[in-house]
């Protein structure tokens, strides 16, 4: 009766997270997914943890779903995941409108983004 199962959309040795409606714009959220893209996983955790910037945290908690769905759903050891890929997107902007001399408008936007982490396993001698 039921239909046939979806392909996953990341290989056997990956995991992937994604995180919508962020509330930066994707230039600034970027800057942090420069951070950690092709770390060891405990390392750009680490990195993030550290970090100034105000979206490190929700970067923060992106990766350690990754890392969680890697080990929980897959199977995969989390001492030898990297962070593969992380990539932002673009989401909705909320147009605002602020008023300006002489009877002017001055339009403000307020860009959403998401960030999608996909966390890899590889062996000692790929990592080193």
């Amino acid at each position: 009766m039921s239909g046939t199962k979806n392909k996953r959309r990341v290989a056997d040795n990956e995991a992937m997270a994604k995180l919508r409606m962020l509330r930066t714009s994707p230039q600034k959220l970027n800057l942090v997914a420069q951070l950690i893209r092709g770390k060891k996983v405990q390392k750009a955790l680490d990195d993030l943890t550290f970090s100034r910037k105000r979206i490190a945290k929700d970067v923060y908690k992106c990766l350690y779903s990754a890392a969680s769905n890697a080990e929980n759903n897959h199977g995969l050891d989390l001492d030898s995941l990297i962070v593969s890929e992380a990539f932002v997107g673009k989401n909705l902007v909320m147009k605002r409108f602020r008023a300006r001399a002489r009877g002017r408008g001055a339009k403000i936007l307020k860009p959403f983004s998401e960030l999608t982490i996909i966390v890899r396993q590889v062996e000692d001698e790929e990592a080193a």
